[in-house]
């Protein structure tokens, strides 16, 4: 299954970043999510589904966890989760 979720950007300026995930079930994969550090996500319906594009995109990942700051750009890569900023040390 892939599951697809916009999130609010952490930088603060309206925009949101799209994650897609591949898991088993839609548990699963907000477990995924919430050891990425994302402790707030919730799935609420299927508002924004995958397209067929993201689905080829993670599906041939290696990790089947991306994503992108801006979603309706095509010019922008999808990026592995590895990539995702760390917060800073307290």
């Amino acid at each position: 299954m892939v599951v697809a979720i916009g999130l609010p950007s952490p930088a603060g300026d309206g925009a949101t970043v799209r994650f897609l995930v591949h898991a088993a079930n839609r548990a699963r994969a907000l477990t995924r999510l919430r050891n990425l550090g994302l402790r707030a996500v919730y799935l609420r319906g299927n508002a924004e589904p995958p397209t067929p594009d993201e689905i080829t995109a993670v599906l041939h990942h290696p990790d089947g966890l991306l994503w992108r700051s801006t979603p309706g750009a095509a010019q922008e890569l999808w990026r592995s989760a590895r990539a995702l900023p760390k917060a800073p040390a307290a």
